[in-house]
């Protein structure tokens, strides 16, 4: 009789002691949404402050390093200026887009340019700021010039638009562009990053880490805190407790 109560009781203390540990490693692996919406919930004040610095730090950014951008735009039309359009006149001017978009962005033509209005740039810098395309079943150059200053976008698009109708116009031999729009002042459009944008950023990156930081400390604490912790991590039933009272020490 002696003899089977020790039986029983290796075979009880055996599998108390294997069970935690099959069902902690399947348990370690998992991430409770639950616990974690509660764990940033609970730490909200650490997740406002730092959306708080980060959106200050990201709108000094912005305003120290952000410069202002203008975009001036001019087009024009490729087509002859005679009354009667031909298909094959159509037809012309589309196979030549390509051609008057390299045109406008030579190096011949952008020279001309910064000559006219003694620009401190070279040809490449002057590339560098121009945007041409050709809008897709149109026959329509558009260009785009983009600086730091209203006036001087304005000034280099329509100045660009006039050499490279002339420069077109000695290169390829047919009748010259149309010009349907100039640049004006009040076309030219302010294109600068908006504040708003990089505020909203900086809040999502400091969301980001405060999260990511809470979340990561709570998954790397392995300590036992409660009795639920002991039946979700160990398996194991909770049979007692002691109960902590902190008494009030008279002076």
């Amino acid at each position: 009789m002696e003899q089977e109560k020790k039986t029983l009781e290796v075979q009880r203390n055996t599998s108390l002691t294997q069970r935690p540990q099959n069902n902690g490693d399947v348990n370690a692996a998992e991430i409770d949404l639950v616990e974690v919406f509660f764990v940033l919930l609970h730490h909200w004040r650490m997740l406002v402050l730092s959306v708080l610095i980060c959106t200050a730090v990201a709108g000094a950014f912005h305003l120290y390093t952000v410069k202002p951008r203008y975009t001036a735009s001019t087009e024009m039309y490729i087509t002859n200026t005679d009354s009667v359009i031909s298909l094959s006149d159509l037809q012309l001017g589309s196979s030549l887009a390509t051609d008057y978009q390299t045109i406008v962005k030579s190096r011949g033509v952008l020279n001309q340019v910064i000559k006219d209005l003694g620009l401190n740039v070279n040809y490449r810098q002057l590339g560098g700021m121009i945007a041409v395309s050709n809008p897709t079943g149109t026959h329509i150059i558009h260009t785009e010039v983009t600086t730091g200053d209203l006036a001087l976008s304005r000034d280099i698009a329509n100045d660009l638009l006039l050499v490279s109708i002339d420069q077109i116009y000695q290169i390829i031999g047919a009748s010259q562009p149309s010009v349907i729009d100039y640049s004006s002042a009040e076309s030219v459009q302010n294109v600068t990053s908006s504040i708003v944008r990089t505020f909203a950023i900086g809040a999502v990156i400091g969301f980001v880490i405060a999260a990511g930081y809470l979340i990561l400390r709570m998954l790397m604490d392995v300590t036992i805190k409660t009795e639920d912790d002991v039946e979700k991590y160990l398996q194991l039933p909770v049979l007692a407790a002691v109960p902590f009272f902190e008494t009030e020490q008279n002076n």
